[in-house]
């Protein structure tokens, strides 16, 4: 059976509900992340397109990611948390940022990705797999 899971931004313009498995789960190390989550990594999980619900609007700043693909992130107007991310390679997929959910705790990361970028303060979890560029 298909896990319910909901979330949104901080001020709740933006909200959103899926009823699916995630497709993946992982930390991304890339330096776009970095700079767009202020953090060591982005956590981030991806559910089919076509099972998220999402109401509210927002908007989308695209780059191209260090896999040379765009990636379209997804930020409230209003409080300026981001919450989707659109991978260019992958749009049967949304991701979304894991500090988001309703309920963080189902977040199981299985992969550190672009690791080759990683921050030497950054206390990875050694027991996941490593990739250091987009596989």
């Amino acid at each position: 059976m298909a896990q319910m899971m909901s979330g949104g931004c901080a001020c709740r313009a933006i909200r959103y509900e899926c009823e699916a498995d995630p497709v993946f789960m992982l930390n991304c190390h890339c330096r776009d992340c970095q700079k767009a989550n202020g953090s060591a990594f982005a956590a981030i999980l991806a559910v089919p397109v076509a099972a998220v619900r999402l109401s509210g609007e927002t908007r989308y700043y695209r780059v191209v990611g260090d896999s040379g693909h765009p990636v379209d992130r997804g930020f409230c107007q209003a409080c300026g948390s981001q919450v989707t991310i659109k991978i260019g390679r992958r749009p049967d997929v949304l991701g979304l940022q894991a500090g988001c959910l309703d309920d963080p705790s189902v977040y199981r990361p299985t992969k550190d990705l672009f690791t080759s970028s990683a921050q030497s303060w950054d206390p990875m979890d050694r027991t996941l797999k490593k990739d250091p560029k987009d596989p």
